[in-house]
C-alpha cells in the first residue's frame, strides 16, 4: 500500500478505473455494510450481522455462497441497483489530519497509488483542467462521507440492539438440489418478534435515533435470500 494525501498538483493527471471486476477486489461473497446505506442495500442484498476479529458486531451484505463468489458481478460489471460503499470507494480513504499542532482534525481524502484501479492512462479523471474536483471525485467524496458517518453510527447502533436483546443467531441453510447445499455459519440477525414487541422507552429511543428503521431494514432484507438463490441457479445453469 502506498497511501498519500490526494492533491490537485501531484495528482493532476491521475485516473481511476471505476468499473467493477475480480481484479479490483470485487470477487468477495460478503462485504461490509454501514448503517448509512441500509435503506438502499436492503432492496438488493440480505443484510447479516457478524462478529469481527475483536468480537464487535458488524453488518455485511451477503453476495454469494461459494468462497470468493460475487453473484452480483458479471462481465458487464456490478449487476445491482446499489453497490455497497466499501466496494465503490476504490483506492480512496479518509484520514484525520491537523493543519496546525493541537488544531481540530479534519477528514482528508487519501489515495493508494498502488491500488489496481489507479492508472495514468485510463479511467475517470480526478481533477478538472482548472484544478477543481471532477464529478467522479465529488461522488467519491460523498461515498467516503457515507462510510465515515456509518462507522461513527455502527458502534452505538449495535450497542442499542444488544441492550434490548434484539440480536439473535440465525441458521441459514440453502438447498439447491439433492447434492448441493450451503450453510452460512456464525451469523446473526434482528429478531422480528422482539422488535415488534418493543414498547415504551426502548421503542421511543430507537425511533427517535433512527435505529428502529435500521433494525427493520435488516429484517426486511432477509427476503433477498430468495433472489440470491435464483442468481446462484442461473450462474450454475450458465456454467453447465
Amino acid at each position: 500500500m502506498n497511501r498519500v494525501l490526494l492533491n490537485n498538483v501531484d495528482h493532476a493527471d491521475l485516473r481511476v478505473i471505476a468499473t467493477h471486476g475480480v481484479a479490483f477486489g470485487d470477487g468477495v461473497n460478503q462485504t461490509l455494510l454501514l448503517p448509512t446505506e441500509f435503506e438502499a442495500a436492503q432492496r438488493e442484498y440480505p443484510i447479516l450481522i457478524r462478529k469481527d476479529p475483536t468480537g464487535a458486531y458488524q453488518a455485511v451484505a451477503l453476495l454469494g455462497l461459494d468462497r470468493d463468489e460475487n453473484l452480483f458481478l458479471g462481465e458487464a460489471g456490478w449487476n445491482a441497483r446499489y453497490v455497497p460503499a466499501v466496494q465503490r470507494r476504490g483506492p480512496f480513504s479518509i484520514a484525520l489530519q491537523r493543519d496546525t499542532p493541537g488544531g481540530e482534525p479534519r477528514p482528508m481524502i487519501h489515495v493508494d497509488l498502488d491500488h489496481p484501479r489507479v492508472s495514468a492512462t485510463e479511467g475517470e479523471r480526478l481533477f478538472l483542467s482548472a484544478g477543481g474536483n471532477s464529478p467522479y471525485l465529488q461522488s467519491v467524496s460523498q461515498t467516503l462521507g457515507q462510510i465515515h458517518d456509518g462507522l461513527e453510527i455502527a458502534g452505538p447502533m449495535f450497542a442499542a440492539f444488544e441492550q434490548y436483546a434484539l440480536i439473535e443467531p440465525i441458521d441459514i441453510e440453502i438447498k439447491l438440489d439433492d447434492s448441493t447445499s450451503y450453510a452460512v455459519p456464525e451469523v446473526y440477525t434482528i429478531a422480528p418478534d422482539r422488535l415488534n414487541a418493543l414498547t415504551g422507552e426502548a421503542l421511543e429511543r430507537l425511533h427517535q435515533s433512527g435505529l428502529l428503521r435500521a433494525a427493520q431494514w435488516i429484517v426486511s432484507s432477509m427476503g433477498n435470500i430468495e433472489d440470491l438463490i435464483a442468481r446462484k441457479n442461473r450462474r450454475r445453469a450458465d456454467l453447465a
